[in-house]
């Protein structure tokens, strides 16, 4: 029983990280008992190498099902690049053919209107099924989901070309100002992905958002990328939209339940 219960807590894991590794782990069981293969370093080689198949699987068959994965395999010209591989080695750069088109077309607007400007892409969805969740994220379900970094600068204002605070992209927040708009002060929810993760904060380099870029980067989603791409919600914490300059409607606050949205840009496309 204990042995069946492990198995299973593998297989759930594996699916709620990368949607199609519970059932790679599932074959390489499968596959080990009459191959006989019963050591640890033989059975997750096993693994590794079914769960490759099934990603390569994946790639080439969730166009039939109207995803496409953003590319983690970029050259030092491409404006868009996603920030760790380990996004595409979780299955986690899906998005629909609209959400791949705007991106690459915001990551092109802003290397032309900021000459070498890299755009740099986050978490996206998984390649199949909607409503699969995409966790942490409450929404990333549908393949019309992604998120961006900021773009930031060093403390002593020079722009840091592709750089991002946190290894992948997230956690390291701007925190408010004294005085700033809080939507969320006073509430302690206990459902809730709205982490503050402070005990990490000192870890992160001091970088600031620069705000140009970022400012550039909105304005053309909220125009351009609105009659273009079907653009129809960006997520922004209050006191960054007012820092920024930003009222255009589109741009929101998520919610008090989901995830601080001062540490990336979350775009979603109708």
């Amino acid at each position: 029983m204990f042995r069946l219960t492990f198995h299973m807590m593998i297989v759930l894991i594996l699916t709620l990280l990368t949607q199609i590794g519970g059932i790679a782990y599932l074959i390489a069981l499968a596959v080990a008992r009459p191959m006989r293969i019963r050591r640890f370093p033989a059975s997750l080689g096993l693994f590794l190498l079914l769960y490759t198949g099934a990603s390569l699987v994946a790639n080439l068959t969730a166009p039939i099902f109207g995803r496409l994965p953003l590319s983690c395999f970029t050259g030092a010209g491409d404006p868009l690049v996603i920030r760790s591989p380990i996004y595409c080695v979780l299955n986690r750069n899906y998005v629909t053919p609209e959400m791949r088109d705007l991106a690459g077309a915001l990551a092109t607007h802003m290397n032309k209107q900021f000459p070498g400007t890299i755009t740099v892409a986050l978490d996206a969805n998984f390649p199949f099924v909607d409503g699969f969740p995409l966790l942490p994220h409450l929404s990333h379900a549908d393949g019309k989901k992604l998120d961006f970094a900021y773009y930031y600068k060093d403390s002593n204002g020079a722009f840091l070309n592709g750089a991002t605070r946190s290894p992948i992209g997230y956690f390291a927040f701007e925190q408010p100002a004294a005085g700033d708009e809080l939507p969320c002060a006073g509430r302690h929810d206990w459902l809730t992905t709205r982490w503050d993760f402070n005990v990490l904060q000192a870890l992160f380099p001091a970088y600031r958002i620069e705000e140009k870029r970022t400012a550039a980067a909105v304005a053309w989603l909220t125009t351009e990328g609105v009659s273009r791409f079907g653009l129809q919600k960006i997520f922004i914490e209050p006191h960054l939209k007012n820092t920024l300059g930003i009222s255009d409607a589109h741009v929101r606050f998520q919610g008090c339940r989901a995830a601080r949205h001062d540490d990336h840009i979350h775009i979603q496309v109708e």
